[in-house]
């Protein structure tokens, strides 16, 4: 497939590169200040679907809540609402190159299906790159389910369990396995004195901690195994002896999951543009510097802060739309972005969890009330009204 415009009286051709919660959030900030005679929107994904990122630890561990069918939307006609209805084009692809011309000029972006699309506005929203168990396949809905099917299989047949990294992918994992498997050895293993890392003050991490270990999950703080180790995963590849930490601790565990190595999801741009930890160097616009037509946001932008679902549909979508339009009209007020404040919301299985909002003092919020906010349903709900796309 081939998108350009031949016309010189052409519309403006909006392409957003990823369709995660991002991405979504900006589309749908567009379809209502967009003007359907004047500009047009692509959205391009590696995936043909949406798959909802804060269910997904729930969704590999099993069958609970129909999640296979619940937060895995696909693409389609339903994404483009309000004044994109029947003029949004979505493309299932990967985005191998980018000519990006003369700055302030259009570009073209070459695809991983041999296509091409120009774009007169490119916003880059490609998000992050995650850890195996959530490492979705991109070619269909089929290869997803089995991904899906093959990761419960390996913990339900295992008898000792090790997450390698105390991060938030590592904490709500080990929560939905417990609930799962009330009996089976977790153990994570902390590179850092405390989990999480140091964003959050010492007595959240360690609230979370004493949650954890509430359940029967043994924490290893301030310790590792080798990166080799760490990526050993299959069962044949696990010696019979265990691991050695490096503070000389003996693991036995039969399967070894990786819960840190998360990326900026940026390799197919040209490292000039990216910072040394791979992020997009932006303008404080959202616009790259040479490039004042080219748009990133999310995960991927280089920006002192942490990278969240949350920051990026609710504090930065909304102004990358309003700066994409004023920059069409060649106005003046586009929009600056200051940061957003820092919160987490960490799940401990469907019943409990831990939350930090740095308001006032610095409020931390347990239990029940996490479960109320996300633990629960982990927004499941309202999928839908990101995606325009109802499960049957």
């Amino acid at each position: 497939m081939s998108l350009h415009n031949q016309s010189s009286n052409k519309k403006s051709t909006i392409v957003i590169v990823g369709g995660g919660a991002g991405g979504l959030s900006l589309l749908n900030n567009l379809s209502t200040t967009i003007d359907p005679d004047e500009q047009r929107v692509i959205l391009i994904d590696a995936r043909p679907t949406m798959i909802h990122l804060a269910s997904t630890l729930r969704l590999v561990v099993s069958d609970a809540d129909n999640l296979l069918k619940r937060s895995i939307h696909p693409y389609g006609d339903h994404t483009f609402r309000n004044k994109l209805t029947g003029t949004g084009i979505f493309i299932h692809a990967s985005v191998k190159e980018i000519d990006f011309g003369k700055p302030g000029d259009g570009g073209i972006l070459t695809l991983d299906n041999g296509g091409t699309v120009a774009y007169d506005v490119l916003v880059l929203a490609t998000g992050s790159t995650w850890p195996r168990p959530i490492a979705f396949p991109t070619e269909n809905m089929n290869k997803i389910t089995e991904h899906v099917q093959k990761i419960r299989a390996e913990f339900a047949a295992a008898q000792d369990i090790l997450l390698v990294g105390g991060g938030s992918v590592g904490i709500e994992l080990s929560g939905e396995l417990r609930d799962v498997f009330p009996s089976k050895p977790i153990t994570i293993i902390h590179r850092e004195k405390y989990l999480l890392n140091a964003t959050y003050p010492d007595k959240y991490r360690i609230a979370v901690q004493k949650q954890l270990e509430g359940r029967g999950i043994t924490i290893l703080t301030g310790d590792a195994i080798s990166a080799l180790d760490a990526s050993n995963v299959a069962g044949s590849q696990i010696s019979r002896d265990g691991f050695i930490t490096e503070q000389g601790k003996t693991l036995k565990a039969d399967l070894v999951i990786p819960t840190w190595g998360t990326r900026p999801n940026t390799t197919y741009l040209p490292s000039d543009l990216l910072s040394s930890t791979g992020h997009v160097k932006i303008l404080p616009t959202f616009q790259l510097p040479a490039h004042p037509n080219v748009f990133a946001f999310g995960d991927i932008m280089d920006w002192n802060e942490q990278k969240t679902a949350a920051n990026a549909s609710f504090f930065q979508a909304p102004k990358v739309a309003k700066n994409i339009i004023l920059y069409l009209r060649e106005s003046e007020g586009i929009a600056k972005y200051n940061g957003s404040f820092v919160m987490i919301m960490v799940t401990n299985g469907k019943t409990s969890g831990m939350s930090y909002f740095n308001i006032l003092w610095g409020i931390i919020v347990g239990g029940w009330i996490s479960s109320l906010m996300k633990s629960k349903d982990l927004m499941v709900s309202r999928i839908s009204g990101m995606t325009g796309y109802t499960p049957v």
